[in-house]
């Protein structure tokens, strides 16, 4: 039986994670000294996968979280369907009473079922799962990949599970993310299903000592 197993990763930290900013498509941020330690926790916990492919999105957030096992030689492609979702207008500012409003509300609505709703001049999250099919269908047409991890974005990845585990876009916000957290998933290809072995897992960063902030 030919199978895939997926190592579904979210980014690494930004200062603006820290600092509590949405990120979307639109903001192509560094992983800051707190993420990039992230990401080497990540390394030194799964060096030893024996991965056929990374796949990342095009922003270098994602591909910085990677960048150990891309050092290897382990190749790698980039798509614009595994960005994060485009927050349109608001994205990138400092946090205000206004705009957290405004998100809450557009989240509350996805929760309600009103998937087709978009952030002002940003995207929706049907708009985000047609992006990604496309590379799901890329990824699955090569079962030789036995082993691949994919780096991605928090809301971008709650789109993704849902559509690999044939779920209503409802469920978006069962599945919890963290920087750098993992996701491990099976993909039996006999049977054409996806199988969920690890949720939102951050043992890797165990090891790690909690920033200081000011």
């Amino acid at each position: 039986m030919k199978r895939k197993s997926i190592y579904l990763i979210r980014h690494g930290e930004t200062d603006l994670n820290r600092k509590g900013v949405v990120q979307g498509s639109g903001v192509d941020s560094m992983l800051n000294e707190w993420g990039e330690a992230q990401a080497a926790a990540f390394f030194n916990a799964y060096q030893h996968v024996p991965f056929d492919k990374i796949y990342t999105s095009n922003l270098q957030r994602t591909q910085q979280s990677v960048r150990g096992f891309i050092s290897q030689g382990i190749p790698y492609e980039s798509y614009e369907g595994l960005n994060e979702i485009s927050w349109g207008l608001r994205e990138g500012k400092e946090p205000n009473i206004g705009d957290t409003t405004y998100y809450r509300e557009l989240v509350l609505a996805w929760k309600a079922g009103d998937f087709d709703r978009a952030a002002e001049e940003g995207e929706s999250p049907v708009q985000v799962r047609a992006r990604q099919i496309t590379v799901i269908e890329t990824i699955l047409s090569r079962p030789h990949e036995r082993n691949i991890l994919i780096a991605m974005h928090g809301r971008a990845m709650r789109v993704l599970l849902t559509t690999l585990f044939d779920e209503s876009l409802i469920h978006m916000d069962d599945y919890e993310h963290s920087n750098l957290c993992l996701y491990r998933i099976n993909y039996a290809y006999d049977t054409q299903q996806f199988e969920l072995e690890v949720k939102n897992d951050t043992t890797h960063l165990l090891s790690l000592e909690i920033p200081q902030t000011i």
